[in-house]
């Protein structure tokens, strides 16, 4: 497929006009080309998944859609609402308008978070988790996913996030130990048999300040729900919240893994202090050394 001449002049025009995006690497474009070339062909897949399988034959109509795809990408469209999928933790997640995309440097959050779920599980047999913030499901999904020991319980404030949640769960085959409502923050879990029952709190909250979302990339704040980046004044509102309610549904000896904004990991540490609630606060760094996630002990 890479020898016709359509593939050609669609990667020449993805190659020539198409602006990287800083935090999603993985959208070269031949991943893109390849990613939107399933979508024509009637196999929808993100990019991971797209470049490791044979691309198939497309008609006259499949190119048709796959130029019409390519001009919308071009047009500023995100490659997941496009594909309707994203990579994330070694899956594919069913992706939309409705809530944030999953991010690669996420799975910082992610992996430490599941490798927390994992000791936990070995030492207590079972355990239950928090997720907070849920989007798409991608954090909770993927502790459900690979750690068969996990229930988690999920939440958003948006109805249409925790609808790409629910799709998720199922698609993933974790639907019966994944349970989703609708709620801010805490709220929904806010009763007797959530306070004091929990193993672990994981939370990718919205840490952007609200004077900065308006000036995101067009590609962020024109297609993707503001309730997702907007913090507050400072961007930490939520981050506040979540240190500030976390202890009182988590077991002793439990823990919280949350996000946090790129230069936002000290600041974080010293309010995660001052708290008196935690412990054997573990910062996880990216590439750069940055801190991106927290890992604190009740």
């Amino acid at each position: 497929m890479k020898e016709r001449p359509i593939y050609r002049s669609l990667l020449d025009r993805l190659s020539t006009t198409l602006v990287p995006q800083r935090d999603k690497p993985d959208e070269t474009p031949e991943s893109t080309l390849a990613a939107l070339w399933s979508v024509a062909a009637g196999r929808p897949a993100s990019t991971r998944k797209a470049v490791r399988e044979t691309m198939g034959d497309l008609d006259e109509e499949g190119v048709a859609r796959l130029v019409g795809l390519v001009e919308r990408r071009l047009s500023g469209i995100p490659l997941a609402h496009l594909t309707e999928r994203q990579h994330f933790m070694g899956l594919d997640f069913v992706a939309g308008r409705g809530a944030l995309i999953p991010r690669a440097e996420t799975e910082i959050l992610g992996r430490g978070a599941l490798e927390v779920a994992r000791a936990l599980a070995d030492a207590r047999g079972s355990i239950t988790v928090l997720d907070i913030c849920t989007g798409v499901g991608n954090i909770g999904i993927s502790i459900a996913v690979h750690e068969p020991r996990a229930v988690v319980f999920a939440s958003d404030l948006a109805l249409e996030a925790v609808a790409l949640a629910r799709a998720n769960a199922e698609q993933l085959g974790v639907k019966e130990r994944v349970k989703l409502t609708v709620g801010d923050l805490f709220g929904a879990f806010d009763s007797e048999a959530f306070l004091g029952k929990i193993d672990l709190v994981t939370c990718n909250p919205p840490y952007i300040s609200s004077a900065k979302v308006a000036r995101m990339d067009p590609e962020v704040s024109r297609h993707e729900p503001r309730l997702a980046f907007d913090g507050g004044a400072f961007g930490i509102t939520i981050l506040t919240r979540l240190i500030r309610e976390a202890p009182k549904f988590l077991k002793p000896d439990s823990f919280l893994c949350f996000e946090v904004g790129a230069r936002q990991g000290t600041a974080m540490t010293r309010m995660l202090e001052k708290a008196g609630a935690y412990r054997n606060i573990d910062p996880l760094v990216d590439e750069t050394g940055e801190i991106r996630a927290l890992v604190v002990k009740t």
